[in-house]
């Protein structure tokens, strides 16, 4: 392990230097929290062997923490510090993205969902309900990370202040002021920078902090802009877009690496420094995806491969040895060999033989209790998974159930039995029923999807928000179960025929050898996966994901055991684990 302390970098009017010699950072994003803890060490290494000098991270205030004014937790796969040793041991250097607001796809960009319990809170601002928890967040995640500044010897050589502040529109300088006076006074003494795209350099800039530009093609005239905005000091290109995400129901987002290779060729032949974002992108385990809205709700796929250098399961593809290529014009590469791309385990035909109701075992997994209006997630405590609603219908015969809108979707029964589905997407409020008799059972199992991650649209509660009606009578006398599904312990399970609705599906497979495998489930509709208690993600037959990365640390030899949380119903109650992923075609 290399124990040599890292240079400190400085900012010149021409370029970026390290001690006495000049710098041209060439650098990746990786994600710790897109990545299993077992293999970060695997990922770095693959970066600085592909000619990378430096890493791009952003910090997850919301995992980091989940309840208002708890301790942050650093613990497993959230252990920021050993993510840091681990890159300072390769002999990389480190840009690190803490937010407060990060974007990347990730659940409300980052931001804790628990904010939102404050009526009329103008996220990104200066107004002081948000400002306030955002101090307190760095008064106990920057003495975490001075240990490993360039200044005390660690990796990290700059620090970003928020991030693409320009394209939010709120144009709110001095809470970005308040940022920049934040991290100093919390001794973050190494240089500062912001990022944006082209188009909004001029909103989301500070005087006397290095502004970079946000790109994925037109180097050199975005770099122009740039330069238009900042005329002394380095040019760097702080994202450059290597792919892109997915949605659902959309297709599997590509990038020509011929086209990306020739971009990254434009900007390192020009002297520029880069960050690729990414350059192995990751995965959206459990609930953490997600979403866009500019007039339509769109939630993110779990996959984040984002078509990057390294693909989901850190296997160099075609990308990275362009990119490889490209980069040995400029730099030295590792006299070592790149890995090949690592097994993969592969078993047919796992049958998962125990089921158990979601609707008749809520109460083994949350804590139910009375409202008389629905209250949302974030009323209850919850950040993630969904919420069960349920009343009696105080009247017999057919009428039309009414919602002043869900966040994100909701599946609605009479006595257990399946009515009709509310998608926020398709901006379903309303559905016809049947009630048999008075009295009858209504259950609204409500599932957050993700919240929006960018935009105007981040005050993004989920749940059920106002009044539900039934033939035009407001309906009372709620029981509300939380459902975050963070733990299944609870649920009892039996081998007999599968009733309608959710479910969960549980099967054991032996496993000789553990690698790394993709779980395939055919004939299976929307829902979510654990094996040995790890949540996967998200699966869902529209599309375009049809797989989902299992990596190999979570496997042991001997017994696993494997659960699904299927929504709507499998006639047959098989999975597969294969050697490929499936990410759908191409758009």
């Amino acid at each position: 392990m290399d124990t040599t302390p890292m240079p400190e970098l400085t900012i010149t009017d021409t370029d970026f230097r390290i001690g006495d010699e000049p710098l041209q950072i060439i650098s990746g994003s990786l994600h710790y929290f897109r990545i299993h803890p077992g293999q970060w060490a695997d990922r770095l290494r693959k970066a600085r062997l592909m000619g990378l000098n430096t890493v791009d991270v952003y910090v997850p205030w919301n995992l980091h923490q989940p309840h208002r004014g708890s301790p942050l937790t650093m613990e497993e796969g959230l252990d920021l510090s050993r993510f840091l040793d681990l890159a300072a041991a390769e002999g990389l250097y480190v840009l690190l993205r803490p937010g407060p607001f990060i974007c990347a796809e990730w659940e409300a960009g980052g931001l804790p969902a628990w904010l939102l319990t404050e009526p009329d809170i103008r996220l990104r601002t200066s107004d002081p309900r948000y400002l306030e928890p955002v101090e307190r967040y760095f008064e106990q995640l920057l003495p975490l990370m001075r240990p490993h500044l360039a200044t005390q010897g660690g990796p990290v050589i700059a620090v970003q202040v928020e991030n693409e502040y320009g394209a939010s529109g709120l144009r709110d300088t001095a809470y970005l002021e308040c940022l920049v006076a934040v991290l100093r006074a919390g001794g973050v003494d190494v240089p500062l920078f912001t990022s944006d795209q082209a188009g909004d350099l001029a909103d989301g800039g500070l005087p006397d902090v290095l502004r970079t530009v946000n790109f994925s093609g037109n180097a050199m005239k975005n770099l122009a802009t740039l330069r238009e905005h900042q005329p002394a000091g380095p040019l760097m290109c702080a994202e450059f877009w290597s792919g892109w995400f997915d949605r659902w129901g959309g297709g599997h987002e590509t990038r020509s690496a011929a086209a990306k290779a020739e971009s990254l060729d434009e900007m390192l032949s020009s002297g520029a420094s880069v960050n690729i974002y990414m350059v192995h992108g990751g995965t959206n385990f459990g609930f953490t995806n997600g979403a866009n809205d500019k007039g339509r709700y769109r939630p993110t796929v779990t996959s984040y491969d984002y078509d990057s250098p390294l693909d989901e399961a850190g296997d160099p593809t075609e990308k990275y040895w362009l990119f490889r290529d490209t980069i040995a014009k400029y730099a030295p590469l590792p006299a070592e060999p790149v890995p090949a791309a690592g097994p993969k385990l592969a078993l047919e035909g796992i049958r998962l033989t125990e089921h158990a109701s979601l609707l008749a075992q809520a109460s083994r997994l949350g804590a139910p209790r009375r409202a008389t209006t629905p209250p949302t997630m974030e009323e209850l405590g919850q950040n993630f998974g969904f919420v069960l609603y349920e009343t009696v219908l105080p009247s017999a015969g057919a009428g039309m159930l009414r919602t002043a809108g869900v966040h994100d979707r909701a599946q609605v029964f009479v006595d257990g039995q399946p009515i009709g589905t509310l998608e926020r997407e398709s901006e379903e409020t309303a559905l016809s029923l049947r009630s048999p008799a008075p009295n009858a059972r209504l259950s609204i199992l409500v599932e957050n999807q993700g919240r929006v991650n960018y935009g105007p649209r981040l005050r993004d509660w989920k749940g059920i928000a106002g009044p539900v009606t039934f033939k035009g009578d407001t309906l009372t006398g709620w029981t509300v179960t939380p459902l975050p599904l963070t733990a299944l312990d609870g649920l009892s399970y039996d081998g007999e025929d599968i009733e309608p609705g959710p479910a969960f599906h549980r099967g054991t497979f032996d496993v000789p050898q553990v690698a790394d495998s993709f779980l395939h489930l055919p004939g299976w509709s929307k829902g979510n996966a654990w094996i040995n208690g790890f949540a996967l993600g998200r699966y869902w037959s529209r599309g375009p994901q049809r797989s989902l990365y299992v990596p190999g640390p979570v496997l042991r030899e001997g017994a696993n055991e494997i659960v699904l949380l299927e929504l709507h119903g499998v006639g047959d109650p098989v999975a597969h684990l294969r050697q490929t992923a499936d990410l759908g075609f191409p758009e």
